[in-house]
């Protein structure tokens, strides 16, 4: 899927959201918000900008660090006010098998449309 492709869709979604939760109207969703929101949440989830990094695949950490410039406080801040999902500290752990299998499964089914 194209970056355009996907903010056409995002647009959609975002459209029938709006219809089911009219607040949402107000809000400014694109897909780099989506990236940032989640960069931001798997800091403050880890604690740790490598992860950050490997999750937006960032070459260098001095790319990812703008995320440690901001004022982490208010950030975190935001986040919670905006019930951040339940994501606990731990280790990345790859994909197990079964998962892999289901999604393999559900995209050679699906059709795209």
């Amino acid at each position: 899927m194209s970056r355009d492709g996907f903010a056409y869709r995002l647009r959609q979604h975002v459209a029938a959201a709006e219809r089911a939760t009219p607040s949402i109207a107000d809000k400014h969703v694109t897909p780099h918000v989506l990236r940032h929101s989640c960069a931001m949440h798997t800091l403050q989830a880890t604690g740790d900008v490598r992860k950050v990094a490997l999750w937006l695949g960032h070459a260098s950490l001095q790319t990812t660090e703008m995320y440690l410039r901001a004022d982490p406080t208010e950030k975190l801040a935001l986040l919670e006010a905006h019930h951040a999902p339940l994501i606990k500290p731990g280790k990345f752990r790859p994909p197990s098998d079964k998962l892999m299998a289901i999604l393999a499964a559900a995209t050679s089914t699906k059709t795209w449309q």
